[in-house]
């Protein structure tokens, strides 16, 4: 199937895409601010310039996006265009978060993936309170 815009529009709307400061990021940085956890923001002296960064417990969060890191949840669904390019993106970005998160837990970070998805369902499920309290015990631990 061809895409419905031409090469220009195409490249103007993936340039749009945000890495930092995405919508499922500031649900969860409003949450955790909320329960009383301070954190740094998109560290660039830390490899992978995480998400959240929390000093005090030594702890790190990426806000993963289903479909840039390839979680295996309904929300991924790889483009039947450009498959083989897609696929390689998307492997890219796996081996680096991969290699990313073993740089920081030999520096004595412990570090942590949240899903996009997991932060749209909690919202569905009015359980972010839940979702809060998993992280706090995961960061407290």
């Amino acid at each position: 199937m061809a895409d419905i815009v031409d090469s220009l529009t195409r490249t103007r709307m993936m340039a749009g895409i945000r890495s930092a400061n995405t919508a499922p990021e500031l649900s969860l940085r409003k949450l955790l601010h909320g329960h009383g956890y301070r954190y740094r923001l998109h560290s660039k002296n830390l490899p992978g310039k995480p998400d959240l960064v929390f000093p005090k417990y030594r702890a790190i969060i990426f806000v993963h996006g289903c479909f840039w890191h390839g979680h295996g949840c309904p929300a991924f669904r790889l483009p039947s265009t450009n498959r083989q390019f897609w696929e390689s993106k998307i492997q890219g970005n796996r081996k680096r978060d991969h290699s990313q998160r073993m740089q920081l837990t030999k520096m004595g970070w412990k570090n942590k993936n949240i899903w996009e998805c997991e932060i749209r369902q909690a919202m569905k499920k009015n359980s972010m309170d839940k979702l809060a309290e998993k992280i706090g015990i995961w960061l407290k631990s």
